[in-house]
């Protein structure tokens, strides 16, 4: 008998203190009490750490649109025996708790979108001219450019595709209603102007930095959409729009002004597990409660449940591997059950708070989820120079490939997208990039048991807006 378990539901329980305990949500009679808090630069920052923290909602990046559900998507994982799993993984929209898992993520998105719009909207920030407004202010706008880019990128057509296409709407006010629908065009000079306007705004971050050490909100920026942050996910819109030198040029900003850099092949092992690349990480959202929320998922194997990678992944990991793939045994972990071998990704599992040695854990790692790493910078400036600079392509591609213990692409081959592709795979796989990028470039979708190939269309690479989303507008 099949089971169905719906994730949202599941961890609603555990995920009720994400909130900070002292931001306000959106409530008619919480007004006095939020213009009173966004008087102060402490209010400020209350509001955006809370911001961060809705974030991590099961319905958003801590389950959603990291590790769960877009990876189902993606075919990189499956429950076998799970309704919901198979109908998502089958993109069975209509089915009951697959359209409850797009609503969520609907508007659990818009919401947090308004709360950072009324942080916008406060005067100090609005207005603001000196440090730390501007920082405020700067992260605020990359925050709402973020959501909106990540809505963009699941419920509306691939934009190089059609560029007509009608978008989604882009929220710029603090209210309960979002705006009209508006043109993928326009959607994308709004997600631009706030990247932009934030650019300028942070510009100045890293030696504001050093110069208010003592100034708390500067420290640990990777937990903050930050200077470096922006330029990567400026580097993500242009590709999304097939502007190949912008996008190169904003990743190799983040490449070569970044302090963020490629780990060695022997760091590979538990680099992610439940905590910031060291490294590499960019941007990520901060999430102490990571491991006990995931590892049932992960770590753990139990029927109608837990989520297995893909049938096909060692074969894989194998193809294209000249020399030794850190990767493979880093990321996935062989368990014995009922006398026969499975395989449990383990690349994202603490083993600090696995192995109860949690007190051991470096100071210096922060728990959470990466949701930028420096690698994605480099297969940007691959594909970008791909057709232009051959040479200086297949040397950003090889330096992914070197740094994970592979050896570079053999002079007498020409790289390809295929291979790009194959090591993006190989790099993010868990991290919710794959479906992503498999719709960016228009790619058919393989199915995770290896008998369906889902080819590329909007049946499966545009969510549905909810219904209830046109009802309220009448």
């Amino acid at each position: 008998m099949k089971r169905t378990k719906h994730i949202a539901f599941i961890l609603a329980a555990s995920l009720l203190s994400v909130s900070c305990s002292n931001f306000l949500d959106i409530t008619p009679d919480g007004q006095v009490k939020r213009e009173e808090m966004f008087q102060t630069h402490e209010g400020i920052e209350d509001a955006l750490y809370g911001v961060y923290a809705q974030m991590r909602q099961s319905s958003l990046y801590g389950m959603a649109l990291s590790i769960y559900g877009i990876e189902v998507l993606g075919q990189n994982m499956d429950c076998y025996g799970s309704d919901f799993t198979e109908n998502l993984g089958a993109y069975n929209w209509e089915y009951s708790e697959v359209r409850e898992w797009v609503e969520y993520i609907w508007t659990e998105m818009y919401s947090n979108i308004s709360n950072v719009n009324s942080i916008l909207d406060a005067g100090i920030v609005a207005e603001a001219d000196e440090f730390p407004y501007t920082i405020y202010k700067g992260e605020a706008l990359a925050l709402r450019a973020f959501m909106h880019f990540d809505l963009l990128r699941l419920f509306a057509p691939q934009y190089t595709l059609d560029k007509s296409a009608e978008g989604i709407p882009y929220q710029t006010e603090f209210s309960l209603v979002t705006p009209d629908f508006e043109s993928m065009t326009d959607n994308y000079g709004h997600i631009l102007a706030d990247l932009l306007q934030a650019e300028t705004l942070l510009s100045g971050e890293d030696s504001l930095k050093t110069e208010e050490a003592s100034f708390s909100f500067m420290k640990d920026r990777q937990i903050h959409l930050n200077l470096h942050a922006v330029r990567a996910e400026l580097a993500r819109v242009y590709l999304s729009m097939g502007d190949t030198g912008k996008a190169a040029q904003y990743a190799a900003k983040v490449i070569s002004e970044s302090p963020y850099m490629l780990k060695e092949k022997t760091e590979v092992l538990n680099d992610l597990a439940g905590v910031f690349s060291r490294k590499e990480c960019i941007f990520g959202i901060y999430y102490p409660n990571f491991y006990s929320d995931v590892n049932p998922l992960l770590q753990l194997q139990q029927s109608y449940y837990s989520l297995d990678p893909r049938d096909d992944f060692m074969t894989i990991y194998n193809t294209e591997a000249d020399g030794l793939d850190y990767r493979q045994s880093a990321y996935f972990t062989a368990v014995e059950t009922g006398g026969e071998l499975h395989y449990r990704l383990s690349k994202l599992t603490d083993v600090y708070e696995l192995n109860n040695i949690a007190g051991s854990r470096p100071t210096d790692l922060i728990l959470g989820i990466n949701l930028i790493r420096i690698p994605e910078m480099y297969y940007i400036m691959a594909e970008c120079l791909l057709d232009t600079d051959p040479a200086q392509a297949a040397y950003y591609y090889n330096a992914v490939r070197q740094h994970r213990g592979l050896d570079p692409l053999e002079e007498n081959r020409t790289l390809t997208m295929d291979l790009i592709n194959l090591d993006r795979f190989k790099e993010y796989f868990g991290e919710g990039q794959t479906y992503l990028n498999s719709k960016r470039l228009n790619l058919p979708i393989l199915s995770a048991d290896g008998k369906t190939e889902y080819p590329a269309s909007n049946d499966i690479y545009v969510l549905p807006v909810p219904d209830a989303e046109y009802a309220n507008r009448y």
